[in-house]
This record gives structure tokens, sequence and C-alpha cells, in this order.
């Protein structure tokens, strides 16, 4: 006899493939898979991909080099093959950016349930918070943040988290505002429910989708807040370890003499970013109730 369970798997499998025809219905959308995939390919497999060692140069040639064979990308002022930086540099940014939007958007995620559902004082004080640090930009709260903790990958990664937490949360009270009043939340309520089951149980999955979209434009942005930290020279203390922003840094000397110092990594960024905007909005546009 054919089961609940057995029905119901197939139908997912068939909403499933709904969403991903939907997703890639979009060739920008594929465009920003494939950018990503590429710059997430380099962090996780930067000792395989990277043809030298992105931390010593030629010692016989400290000397910048311009794009050759066997230097595709040239090489800095010390000797130090760019391709490999490049490549390597996706390690740091790319960590600090997922941690600090995840972490960011985990806080915002439990401040916009706790304000959307109960209301009151707390959530009065939550959104004064939350209308604050979004007074101001982005970069300047972060530079204050990483002058004050000092500088380090943790602390950077801390000071993003603490800046871009307001959006997740005035977006999840949004959506949380609208779905407490709705019907099944009013009769798990009048069953008896917790106001943790509530939550977590029944409103939370229904808040996850915009999240998902936000997480992933809001890592673009969190790529250049990084890169930005580390070319005003606010990125981790170990100055051995190349990023993007810090390889941006230590070519300003050379823009007029060596132009592929400054324009790989910044391409590098550009794409990036370029890419997790495309997936973005694609995401939007797939997971879009109304579509």
């Amino acid at each position: 006899m054919t089961t609940t369970s057995n029905l119901a798997a197939p139908r997912r499998q068939s909403e499933l493939g709904r969403l991903f025809r939907r997703l890639f219905r979009n060739p920008t959308t594929l465009i920003g898979l494939i950018l990503v995939s590429g710059a997430l390919a380099c962090a996780l497999f930067a000792p395989l991909l990277a043809p030298y060692d992105p931390f010593t140069g030629d010692l016989k040639n400290l000397y910048v080099k311009p794009p050759s064979p066997s230097h595709p990308f040239g090489t800095d002022d010390l000797g130090r093959d760019i391709l490999s930086r490049t490549i390597y540099g996706a390690q740091i940014s790319l960590k600090i950016a997922i941690l600090a939007q995840g972490i960011g958007t985990v806080i915002g995620v439990l401040l916009g349930l706790v304000t959307g559902y109960f209301g009151g004082l707390i959530d009065a004080l939550i959104m004064r918070v939350v209308d604050v640090v979004m007074a101001f930009p982005l970069l300047i709260i972060a530079i204050a943040f990483v002058g004050i903790l000092g500088q380090s990958e943790n602390n950077i990664i801390l000071a993003l988290a603490l800046v871009v937490w307001p959006s997740s949360a005035r977006l999840v009270r949004s959506q949380v505002l609208s779905i407490r009043e709705s019907e099944y939340v009013t009769a798990a309520r009048s069953l008896g429910v917790s106001a943790q089951g509530i939550i977590f149980r029944h409103v939370l999955p229904n808040v996850i989708t915009p999240v998902v979209v936000l997480l992933t434009l809001g890592l673009g942005g969190t790529i250049l807040a990084e890169a930005s930290l580390s070319f005003l020279g606010l990125g981790s203390a170990d100055q051995a370890t190349p990023s993007w922003g810090k390889m941006l840094t230590e070519s300003r000397a050379f823009i007029r003499s060596a132009w592929w110092m400054p324009f790989y990594p910044g391409l590098a960024i550009l794409l990036t970013v370029l890419g997790f905007n495309l997936l973005g909005d694609g995401l939007r546009d797939a997971l879009d109730v109304r579509s």
C-alpha cells in the first residue's frame, strides 16, 4: 500500500526540480554561479591551483616583472607570483566575508524573530539600535570597531558581523509582523504551543527564504568591506598572508609602472562581488512565491 512518505518524496523532488529550472532560467544566474564557484574553488584548492609559493619570491629577481608564460599575472616588487597570491587571497577574503555575513545574519534573524513576535519595549529598543547603526556607512563603523578591537582576522569578522546584522533584523521583523497574525500561528497558540515552539517551528521556516537571498546579496558588500579595510591598513595583522585588499595596498606605488599588480586582485574582487550579486538576484526570482 502506498504510504504518505512515498507520495511526499516525488512531490519534493518535483518542487526541487522546478526550483532549479526557475533558478537557471536566467543566463545571468548561471554566470553568477560560475563566478562564485570559481572563487570558492580557488579558496578551497589554493595549494593545488597555485603554481608558485605565494609567500616567498625569487630572491634573484627582486623587482616587478610583467606577465609572461612563466608568470601569467606577472610578479610584484619582491618577486612573488601574483597569480598564486591572487588565488590564495580568495581564502582570506571569502573566509572573512562568509563568517562575518553568517554570524551577522544569525544575530539579525534571532533579534528579528524576538522583536517581531513579542513587540513592546524590547522591539522599540532593538529597532532604535538598528536605526542608529544603519544611519552610518558600514565601512565607517567597521573602521571604528577594528580600531578599538585591534587588527586580526577574528576582530575583522566580529566588526563586520556587528554592522551587517541590522539589515537581517529589520527584514525578519517585517516578515514576522505579518506571519504572527496568520491563522496557523493563531491555531498553534490556541492549542497551547509555547512561544519558542511557534517561533522556531512555524515562523522561522516562513522567513528563511528572504534571509537566504539577503545573505547571498550581502556577501558581495562584505567582501568589498574587507578589501577596503585591508586597503586602509586595517586588515589581518599577519602581513605575509595575501588578501585582495592587501595586494591593492602593496601595489599603490606601482600603479603606473606595473599595471598588473593592482589589476588582477581588483579584477578578482570585481568578478566575485558580481557573481554573488547575480546569484542573489537569481535566488530572489526563483524563490519568489508569486512566480
